[in-house]
């Protein structure tokens, strides 16, 4: 047996290991011990839950393509005939229609009527869809509706007997460090379990207009997609759908698009085949420091609307080029990219009151939302500047800018609409700020601080005002050539 003093420090450091305090000696207090280790097991939860989760199978048609030309032979070489028959006939076998076959994943939500989610991306193109369950069942598939935008998709299955289905849960209530458990079909090797945990919520991966994605840890590859996401309690938080990843397998970062996101399109899809979404019919921007500055809000927030659609529900209500959106339908609307996915989700024909900051006052409008339709919309291609005009211009200077009267000779020199009014740009100094934000010569100044401006006498005078409050920055509503409205803050300099 050990010495007395050597057993009492082996009793110590036990005890400071498990928390306890002795002798007076600090020890740390386990907070939260069984979360901090994770959940001891989740068999349970896998084996009531692995029944509900399918992998989907799809196969299309697609037009062959044309193999490696043939090599190039010396003539009269001996391989020559050999080579011409064999790739003319390779070639022959290439352009013949071929079987293309995918997999992914999905899950049963209404087990009566045979309704699975899965992901768009999973479907996309496909002839035939197969929804492959745990017990070895196979039920072909037909396509209830699919949604690009949030890459959703609705199959529904004939079953004898109701299946095994999950439900959603509530995904604005997960938190970030929140255990969570995926189960899909990675790499076609059928269901596979995953644990991991929230990290982080929110996420824009550029991937469309109302990315809301939950970031997890848990090991999500190629074939996960259209899987449950689950919480610890069973229910569905997200839909597995994207990751990064160099080399086509986990680094731990992966997509799962919200619950709560999700539900209103499935629903939609269920009822009518597609999406129906609001309109609010307002081009927005950011609100950076710089602009919220030069507005005199206290911190960035909110959606700035660069323009307004003519006959949109916007327009109708006196929504106006300039206001700042900070608040909708009861809302706050933190970030311009939250207002496009709140509108999304408002139900069509709703009255909501949007609140917005107009020169430096609150203002509340009600405002009818319409049905979004999609259409193709042309960006405008840059135009080519012809030589200046002979008669020479009356310019002013100022931040960096030199400003003219828009005529007909200097509409005509840069291209600009008939209908685009306002002071025009005609050239920028390199190294202003003016540069910096990429205004171009034949851009027209249409406001300065919200102020509508006609001459470079109207700017400069804005501008002087904005000195004398102690404004760093000058906020311009510019139009290009082609009308396209954007707001640009643009630095006040020492002149």
């Amino acid at each position: 047996m050990a010495p007395l003093s050597i057993r009492r420090r082996m009793t110590r450091i036990a005890a400071v290991a498990a928390g306890i305090v002795i002798g007076g000696m600090a020890a740390f207090q386990p907070i939260q011990a069984a979360y901090a280790q994770g959940p001891v097991s989740v068999a349970d939860l896998a084996e009531g839950l692995a029944d509900a989760v399918v992998n989907i199978s799809t196969a299309q048609t697609v037009q062959g393509r044309r193999s490696v030309p043939m090599p190039q032979v010396p003539e009269g070489s001996p391989f020559q005939e050999f080579f011409e028959e064999f790739f003319n006939r390779q070639n022959r076998d290439d352009d013949q229609p071929r079987r293309v076959q995918s997999l992914g994943s999905g899950f049963v939500i209404d087990g009566e009527a045979g309704i699975i989610i899965t992901n768009n991306h999973v479907i996309e193109g496909a002839d035939e869809i197969t929804a492959n369950f745990n017990d070895g069942t196979k039920l072909k598939a037909t396509l209830l509706g699919t949604d690009e935008k949030t890459d959703l998709a609705v199959l529904q299955v004939e079953p004898t007997t109701p299946l095994k289905a999950v439900s959603f849960g509530d995904s604005d209530a997960i938190r970030v460090g929140d255990w969570v458990m995926a189960i899909g079909n990675p790499f076609g090797l059928g269901g596979t379990v995953t644990v991991g945990i929230v990290s982080a919520r929110n996420r824009d991966i550029n991937s469309g207009p109302y990315d809301n994605f939950i970031q997890t840890d848990a090991s999500i590859n190629r074939g996960n997609s259209g899987g449950p996401l689950f919480d610890m309690e069973g229910n569905v938080i997200g839909i597995n759908t994207a990751i990064i990843s160099p080399s086509g397998g986990s680094i731990g970062i992966g997509f799962a698009i919200p619950a709560n996101t999700a539900m209103n399109v499935i629903d939609q899809l269920r009822k009518f085949g597609e999406t129906r979404r609001g309109w609010l019919g307002v081009r927005i921007q950011e609100v950076t420091d710089e602009i919220a500055d030069s507005l005199a809000m206290d911190k960035a927030m909110g959606a700035l609307v660069a323009g307004v659609t003519d006959d949109g529900p916007a327009a109708k209500a006196k929504i106006e080029p300039g206001d700042v959106i900070i608040k909708f339908d009861g809302k706050d609307v933190d970030t311009m990219r939250e207002l496009p996915r709140m509108v999304a989700e408002t139900e069509i024909g709703k009255e909501v009151e949007v609140t917005v900051l107009r020169k430096g006052e609150e203002v509340a409008i009600s405002v009818i939302l319409e049905q979004l339709v999609e259409t193709e919309v042309t960006e405008a291609s840059a135009t080519e500047e012809e030589e200046p005009a002979e008669k020479p211009v009356e310019k002013s200077e100022v931040l960096g800018m030199s400003l003219a009267v828009l005529d007909d000779a200097l509409r005509k020199q840069f291209s600009i609409d008939e209908d685009v009014s306002g002071v025009v740009v005609t050239e920028v100094k390199p190294g202003t700020s003016a540069e910096e934000k990429r205004v171009m010569a034949g851009d027209v100044i249409k406001e300065v601080a919200q102020e509508t401006v006609e001459t470079p006498e109207d700017v400069m005078a804005e501008i002087d005002k904005l000195k004398k409050d102690n404004r760093r920055s000058a906020l311009l509503l510019l139009a290009n050539p082609t009308g396209d409205v954007r707001f640009v803050p643009v630095r006040i300099e020492d002149e």
